[in-house]
């Protein structure tokens, strides 16, 4: 049993513990009891809640509270590139960047160098857990109406969510707006691109002839590849 439990992950052990006890009645009052917790996760050295013990539970709970809070706060004046936040604890973003070049990474077999290349302006939404990524025509800020192109990427499904496979997504519930934006970008773009999702194709032409030449060339990304996905901005937020 030990060795599978050490296999599944992270393994925690009862450090403390306490006991609440309530007398009856109309008035009942309440007596707690700390315990310290032995290697064996046995209750010993049972005495009455200290006042410090009670103030360094306080505090640790103040700070589990102030960290939910943090969610997507900004550092400073919100960048121009936000478009939208949601900073409930199941919220998310929506933010843009412009065209430029990006060091890119991709599996042996799809034959495609590893490098720098030109990427398209695009318009990224994220939760905690999940990425969607569209691509943009223009480096201009986007309105509600503004059309939505497929991301020419691979490993991006036609709905525009990303498949991140073994990426170890681990964004901080306390995470500032920055650190959120920073971290899905460096996500994205630190994984391996490495096939098409249920025979979806992205662009107009070869999306592996496309990055081969881009690759090759390090010219700008061309914006006349990419394919409308019927659907702007305020499609997605309804």
């Amino acid at each position: 049993m030990k060795d599978v439990m050490e296999n599944i992950g992270t393994l925690y052990h009862p450090k403390t513990a306490l006991v609440f006890y309530e007398a009856k009645g109309m008035n009942a009052e309440v007596y707690v009891e700390y315990f310290d917790m032995d290697k064996n996760g046995n209750p010993i050295n049972a005495h009455p809640l200290t006042i410090k013990e009670a103030q360094r539970l306080s505090k640790a709970l103040d700070t589990a509270r102030e960290g939910c809070k943090a969610f997507l706060k900004p550092k400073g004046i919100i960048a121009s590139n936000i478009l939208y936040t949601d900073p409930s604890e199941n919220g998310f973003v929506m933010w843009f960047t412009k065209a430029t070049c990006k060091n890119l990474f991709f599996v042996e077999g799809l034959g495609i160098s590893n490098g720098m290349a030109g990427v398209p302006a695009l318009l990224w939404i994220a939760n905690k857990e999940k990425l969607h990524v569209y691509a943009l025509k223009s480096d201009r800020k986007p309105t509600e109406n503004t059309p939505l192109y497929h991301a020419p990427f691979f490993n991006v499904y036609a709905e525009g969510s990303v498949c991140m496979g073994t990426v170890d997504v681990n964004i901080r519930r306390s995470a500032s707006l920055e650190e959120f934006t920073a971290a899905w970008e460096a996500y994205f773009f630190n994984s391996y691109f490495s096939h098409l999702m249920q025979n979806h194709d992205p662009i107009q032409g070869n999306c592996v002839s496309l990055w081969k030449k881009l690759r090759k060339t390090g010219e700008p990304f061309p914006k006349d590849v990419l394919k409308k996905t019927g659907r702007t901005i305020k499609n997605i937020l309804r």
